[in-house]
């Protein structure tokens, strides 16, 4: 028997992807007259993953990967205005409007009288915070735990802190690699529900699409029914 559902926050509850993208794009253009974008996106790309080590996830870190990118991509020649271009991206980005997905206000409403409701996220911890409590549906949830990497100990440990035994407990989001393989290697339940974008280092291996042990629906709306199904075999 179910009795915790865990929610991933970006693009399983509220969309995140896009204002990377759309940051993204900005960015290419911004360095258009050095580099092709091409190769800014597969520079970007390269320094975020250097820098994960060292930054973490989130809008703070992707700000200063883009800024040395820019740097490395001009061989210093990136003036100030760009750079200050650069960090007003990155204000945007913070300022945006959190925007639930379809079904997320009603389903997580409806799940709360019946289970105990936690968010899962990784990210910086004042960006994370800050989209909870502006999402409005903070108060549904018992927990919230943001964490530097969803691994299988990253998992266990949640688990352990709350006294929660793995066949009872579901996972929910839209990453295979961070919501559904780890969970489902300590023993936990997992319900997949794809975004359109995903973020490249958040793809898995045909390997891991066709691992098993997880559930996929294509809406957060079909999970209390998911559920229903379940209770009743």
């Amino acid at each position: 028997m179910i009795d915790t559902i865990a929610f991933d926050a970006d693009d399983t509850l509220w969309h995140n992807e896009h204002l990377y993208s759309l940051t993204q794009e900005k960015f290419k253009r911004l360095l258009a007259p050095f580099q092709d974008a091409a190769t800014i996106e597969r520079r970007l790309y390269a320094t975020e993953m250097r820098n994960l080590a060292f930054f973490g996830y989130g809008i703070k870190g992707f700000t200063l990967s883009m800024i040395e990118t820019a740097i490395d991509l001009t061989e210093g020649r990136v003036g100030t205005r760009e750079i200050r271009q650069i960090i007003d991206f990155a204000r945007d980005m913070v300022r945006a409007p959190v925007e639930l997905l379809p079904g997320v206000r009603e389903t997580i409403a409806s799940l709360s009288v019946s289970y105990r409701l936690m968010v899962i996220t990784k990210g910086d911890l004042f960006d994370q915070e800050s989209k909870i409590a502006r999402s409005g549906i903070a108060d549904y949830f018992q927990h919230i735990e943001i964490v530097s990497e969803k691994t299988p100990e990253t998992y266990a440990a949640v688990m352990r802190r709350y006294h929660i035994e793995p066949p009872r407990f579901l996972m929910v989001g839209n990453s295979l690699k961070s919501d559904i393989l780890p969970v489902v290697a300590v023993g936990g339940n997992a319900v997949y529900i794809p975004y359109h974008l995903t973020w490249e280092h958040e793809r898995v291996t045909d390997e891991g699409v066709n691992a098993g042990g997880y559930v996929t629906v294509s809406r957060i709306s079909e999970l209390p029914a998911w559920l229903a199904r379940l209770s009743a075999i």
